[in-house]
């Protein structure tokens, strides 16, 4: 068996995959602990771009967003944080939360998955839900009496991503199991939460003053609040405005 099919066969047991036995011959080395250093950093990068690329998928995105040409003007940012905080997702680290608020079109959810995206990209395991779907996804584990399996799917995240938080109220049970999901996350995780809705009128949304005060007290502690003004973008650059 010649060298190629050689290294072909180790690297199938190593499970090192086609990149080594199929890139080596590119390197260009001069001497052989350059070689060698080299083909390592190659694989290093691949396992890097293919564990980014799981977190991704994994993370349940609408849409994929990032911050280039992202649009700050008309955010009010407490001096608390910075932008550079925010886009590299620094407060994660910190088990800090983020309070997006402000009318519907006006960035939040852009913003919240621009930041969850760039967490993937550091190696951190990321959920993005649209509240109302969490819930539903929520009381249909209770029911199967798999809850307890989809909380721990939920442990192993880094940030967890609630969009569109109040824009449908909830039954007495999807209040609770949300309440549930937001106290495992306390001091162990992120939260982000875009709303349309300020804090005294979210007990439209749980009808329980006492849920509604829990939920609240554990959100804003260790949290940044962001609100979003000006105009929906989506209406202003809407191709059915009259020009």
């Amino acid at each position: 068996m010649n060298s190629d099919m050689l290294i072909k066969q180790y690297c199938k047991e190593l499970r090192f995959g086609k990149n080594i036995y199929e890139s080596y011959s590119k390197i260009i080395a001069t001497d052989y602990a350059d070689f060698l250093a080299q083909l390592l950093k190659m694989e290093i990068d691949r396992r890097e771009l293919v564990r980014k690329n799981r977190n991704l998928k994994s993370a349940g995105f609408d849409v994929i967003k990032t911050f280039e040409n992202y649009e700050f003007r008309d955010i009010q940012i407490p001096n608390a944080i910075s932008i550079e905080e925010l886009k590299t997702g620094a407060f994660i680290d910190k088990f800090e939360n983020l309070i997006l608020y402000g009318p519907v079109g006006t960035g939040k959810s852009h913003m919240a998955t621009a930041i969850g995206v760039a967490a993937c990209s550091r190696g951190k395991k990321v959920k993005f839900y649209r509240t109302a779907a969490l819930v539903n996804l929520l009381s249909e584990a209770k029911a199967k009496g798999e809850l307890q399996r989809f909380m721990k799917q939920l442990r192993k995240t880094d940030l967890l991503i609630c969009d569109e938080w109040g824009y449908v109220p909830f039954e007495k049970d999807g209040s609770q199991l949300l309440f549930q999901v937001i106290s495992e996350c306390y001091e162990k995780r992120s939260v982000i939460i875009t709303t349309n809705l300020e804090f005294s009128k979210w007990n439209g949304i749980f009808y329980d003053e006492k849920l509604t005060s829990a939920i609240i007290d554990r959100l804003v502690h260790h949290s940044h609040l962001l609100v979003f003004q000006g105009q929906s973008y989506r209406l202003t650059h809407s191709t059915m405005k009259s020009h």
